[in-house]
């Protein structure tokens, strides 16, 4: 049986990493210059429940890629959708 010992630098050092890679995903104006947005990001940005983006596919009113698993929408696609109910 091989045992590792974690030791309190092992975990400031994992806190000091986790926090650094929090910052760069919190940063201001990051989402913009994203082209292609996950559906979570999607949800949260127009403030919709996964019923309502599943709705909005399925009609035809937002376009998405489904890559493995995973489905992308365009930046720019929301962007007119948003536009295009003002």
């Amino acid at each position: 049986m091989n045992v590792e010992l974690i030791t309190r630098d092992d975990l400031k050092n994992l806190k000091t990493e986790m926090l650094s890679e929090i910052r760069q995903l919190m940063k201001p104006g990051q989402s913009e210059n994203r082209q292609w947005l996950k559906s979570a990001e999607v949800r949260k940005l127009l403030g919709i429940s996964p019923g309502t983006l599943q709705n909005l596919r399925i009609n035809g009113t937002l376009h998405y890629t489904k890559i493995g698993g995973m489905m992308y929408y365009k930046m720019e696609d929301i962007t007119k959708l948003l536009e295009g109910n003002q």
